[in-house]
């Protein structure tokens, strides 16, 4: 993805971690927060209306509320890097505390590691960064491991729209038709959680869970439109995570748009065709996180 660096870390331990990405060009930057239980930080200010910061820098991490303060790491690179004197950095997070086991959550530097170790070569998948303490399937029977995946395509004649998700679902992840990652009972079938969910099914509810995730794109949008394109993402979660949204996650997707490609569209055209391509790409990047996790020797 042209403009942007991401870099991970994860704690001694290796079940929690971090994923910085980081745009030092600057990006007018969208956020949509779909789940009923959020955890995020400077997400108001990126709503349309409010006042225009670019955005320099953006952590996704686990510890969930404790692992926000790790923001002060990635700020303190920006700062360092003389990008900006005052970086904003929105955060979100998930809630990995019952596999992290007690481990100590990411902090500012776990995340000054992450922004020091950035690249924008390929981005590692599956156990690493904020995906490294990510599960899957945790409404009925037993989770599978989950974790960050991305993918992305370029619109023919327009711009690359990219995204990266940690994918930490109370549902199941989904792809052609069927579930991939998710709940199983004890033979190791899956569970399809909608189904029993809908058929009455009793179950010990497990109460935190978030998939978060970023959309990056080299179009030129302005703040109203990258939070439409940020709502229209989330198509893409609902087609790779049933169910989805509901009140026990906290998912919330980001939008940055660099701003260095235009296409000769109207506006609404703009952001109908990168909002769609951005739900194929975050639908991609779910499964792509959840398959790339089934290799994590200590789940």
């Amino acid at each position: 993805m042209p403009g942007i660096l991401v870099g991970n870390a994860e704690n001694t331990s290796g079940r929690s971690g971090c994923t910085v990405i980081l745009c030092p060009g600057g990006a007018v930057a969208g956020v949509d927060v779909g789940g009923g239980s959020p955890g995020t930080q400077n997400t108001d200010i990126l709503r349309a209306g409010n006042s225009e910061y670019p955005v320099y820098g953006l952590l996704l991490t686990g510890g969930s509320f404790f692992g926000l303060p790790a923001t002060g790491g990635v700020m303190r690179w920006l700062v360092e890097q003389q990008i900006d004197d005052v970086p904003l950095v929105p955060a979100a997070v998930i809630y990995d505390l019952p596999y992290a086991e007690g481990s100590s959550p990411p902090d500012a530097d776990l995340a000054y590691l992450a922004c020091r170790t950035a690249s924008s070569g390929p981005v590692s998948e599956g156990n690493v960064g904020a995906g490294a303490g990510a599960t899957a399937g945790k409404i009925y029977g037993i989770p599978m491991k989950s974790g960050l995946g991305t993918a992305s395509l370029r619109i023919p004649g327009g711009p690359v729209v990219a995204a990266l998700a940690i994918v930490n679902p109370l549902g199941d992840v989904w792809n052609n038709g069927r579930i991939v990652v998710g709940a199983l009972r004890p033979d190791g079938a899956f569970v399809n959680q909608t189904q029993a969910m809908l058929e009455g099914v009793p179950s010990p509810l497990y109460f935190r869970n978030t998939t978060i995730a970023v959309i990056a794109t080299t179009a030129l949008l302005t703040k109203a439109q990258a939070n439409r394109v940020a709502r229209l993402a989330d198509d893409g979660m609902a087609r790779a995570i049933s169910p989805n949204h509901t009140q026990w996650d906290g998912d919330t997707v980001f939008c940055l748009a660099l701003g260095t490609e235009t296409m000769a569209l109207s506006g609404d055209a703009i952001v109908s065709i990168v909002g769609t391509a951005a739900a194929v790409v975050l639908q991609q990047a779910i499964v792509r996180g959840a398959l790339a996790a089934q290799n994590c020797p200590h789940f």
